[in-house]
């Protein structure tokens, strides 16, 4: 056969060429139809959304309890909302491109408008998916009613409806919560003020109530400012800083160097004031704010005071008891410290104390006054025993006796004098306290 010939016979006798599909055209026919169908019912709705309002807020003032305190306060406002989220809706439905900024915008303010006025974040969406529903119940009704015919055709269009009543219900929730951070933000700075106002002794009276709100503490009470260097206490397992057992309760401020925690540790009719409140026993270990097994942290307990207006007070004596601490670290309860605390409350005349009252002392060479000085301070620290403080020194007690003499002599002050004991007790206090 010839070439030619055989090439043509297989072009006959090859596969037949399948035609072209006509389903995208019939499709987009389809299309057109639907929407079609979908404005006609729209442009009904929107001459009719003064009636679809009123059933979704009755449908919601039966459903939803927080809509119906809503519409009780303010129904008026309620209603605007409600036409104005439906305006857009269906106005959405004839023009997506042209209203859709529009439509966002008026969804996020009504977020951002319920989250400050504190409706529950389920109610709102629960609003909106029946104000959706309801839209898409008029679409049908009207359709079913100007053409029967046409209603098959909405479900073509129906994909489209749900997913703007989905994306409106996901940004209403996304600026309910975004407004709600921002709220719990500014409440959690106002707190913080208010404490640190409390603290430093500068809060108004008139600021007391809302005070104690945000730091849920009692305005009238019994209480014992902790404070704490080195890292803040751990409180029992599963404790929260602002709610603690009953009897005791804690509300903690970080500061740079030193957190204050201000812990209500009785009522004020109580005629006590040791602190001990809770159940007998001591508030501040309880709740676990000391340094006990914390190498380096150190914790300074003030005395107690009554009432919030005088936490002002109570931190600093709290300063006080933590300037006491020694610098590796313990827990110093003012109370049991309070010739220290004389002594760290004006450093000037600790100072000026110890040059009068050791001077003469201070002034020989380190290894004569540091003997010396070592042998005054175990005669205390033993309660005046020249045999204990031997002991502890590794000599015997009539070296202690002769050191005392000398140290008498070098000072001008007696051992057996009670006033000059109180004065070389707290020159001793204030040069180991202020030393450097």
């Amino acid at each position: 056969m010839h070439p030619a010939v055989r090439a043509r016979a297989m072009i006959r006798t090859g596969p037949v060429p399948v035609p072209r599909q006509r389903a995208p055209r019939l499709r987009s026919l389809i299309d057109a139809d639907a929407l079609r169908v979908l404005h006609r019912a729209a442009r009904v709705l929107l001459d009719d959304l003064p009636a679809l309002t009123d059933r979704l807020l009755a449908a919601l003032g039966e459903q939803e309890p927080a809509y119906r305190t809503a519409l009780a306060h303010d129904h008026g406002a309620t209603w605007e909302e409600a036409h104005r989220s439906l305006r857009h809706s269906v106005t959405s439905l004839l023009d997506p491109r042209g209203t859709r900024d529009a439509a966002h915008r008026c969804t996020w303010r009504i977020g951002v408008a319920r989250a400050e006025q504190g409706l529950p974040l389920d109610a709102l969406l629960h609003a909106f998916r029946l104000g959706g529903s309801l839209v898409w119940q008029r679409l049908v009704e009207e359709t079913s009613r100007s053409a029967p015919e046409d209603v098959r055709l909405l479900v073509h269009v129906a994909t489209d409806v749900w997913d703007f009543v989905d994306e409106h219900c996901g940004i209403v929730a996304e600026a309910y919560r975004h407004t709600e951070r921002q709220l719990a933000w500014r409440r959690e700075n106002r707190v913080r003020l208010l404490a640190a106002a409390l603290l430093d002794g500068t809060s108004r009276i008139a600021d007391l109530p809302e005070t104690a709100e945000g730091l849920r503490l009692p305005e009238q009470g019994r209480y014992v400012v902790v404070a704490v260097a080195g890292g803040r206490p751990q409180l029992p397992a599963g404790v929260r800083a602002t709610a603690v057992p009953p009897g005791a309760s804690v509300y903690w401020h970080s500061g740079g160097d030193v957190d204050h925690g201000i812990v209500l540790v009785g009522d004020e009719g109580n005629d006590g004031d040791d602190g001990d409140d809770t159940d007998g026993r001591d508030p501040v270990e309880a709740l676990g704010l000391t340094a006990d097994g914390v190498p380096g942290r150190r914790v300074g307990v003030g005395g107690t005071v009554n009432g919030l207006a005088a936490v002002g007070d109570a931190r600093r004596l709290a300063d006080l008891a933590l300037g006491i601490c020694p610098p590796g670290g313990g827990t110093v309860r003012l109370t049991e410290h309070l010739p220290e605390a004389l002594v760290v409350s004006c450093p000037e005349l600790g100072a000026t104390l110890t040059q009068q009252v050791l001077g003469p002392l201070l002034r020989l060479d380190p290894a004569d006054r540091d003997v010396l000085l070592d042998t005054l301070t175990a005669w205390f620290d033993c309660d005046g025993s020249a045999q204990r403080a031997g002991e502890r020194l590794y000599c015997h007690r009539n070296t202690v006796l002769n050191r005392l003499r000398r140290c008498e002599q070098l000072t001008g002050r007696s051992l057996a004098r009670p006033v000059d004991v109180v004065e070389i007790s707290l020159a001793l206090t204030a040069r180991r306290l202020l030393r450097g």
